[in-house]
């Protein structure tokens, strides 16, 4: 192992060609903020996602659940804006109705865009969180 000094290690165990290859799963999204606490605040109360207990890095941050068993992962710091649209680089949390969301964004004030149809049926919604990170509420297609 080799530490690295945010805290980190990394691995040095070679791979060998018969290890296996698999992805289990997403394990969580990672997101450069401007103000730690004013996003906590925007993620707790405007998406409401539960706080997760976070290692003691060098660096600021939060973790927060993300839907069954994904995380956000909030990192401290930021000095420029992201780069992100509907198109660009955003993530999409799929809700059973964006109806009940839509009001809850109306309550809290949150400009957004939509709902969108998708060409398979699918209704999107998209706004932005305090930094402009772009989030995308989207629903199943009807036929799924």
């Amino acid at each position: 192992m080799i530490a690295t000094n945010d805290g980190l290690e990394i691995l040095s165990t070679p791979i060998t060609v018969e290890a296996i290859m698999e992805i289990q799963e997403l394990n969580h999204v990672a997101l450069h903020v401007s103000d730690v606490e004013v996003s906590c605040e925007f993620y707790h109360k405007v998406m409401q996602f539960d706080r997760l207990p976070r290692p003691a890095f060098s660096f600021p941050g939060a973790w927060f659940r993300l839907g069954e068993v994904q995380e956000l992962h909030l990192i401290g710091g930021r000095l420029e804006d992201p780069i992100g649209g509907r198109r660009g680089n955003h993530y999409a949390l799929l809700v059973e109705d964006l109806e009940p969301w839509l009001a809850h964004l109306d309550q809290h004030q949150l400009s957004f865009e939509g709902p969108l149809n998708r060409p398979d049926g699918a209704k999107l919604v998209f706004f932005s969180d305090p930094d402009g990170h772009f989030i995308e509420l989207c629903t199943r297609p009807p036929s799924c």
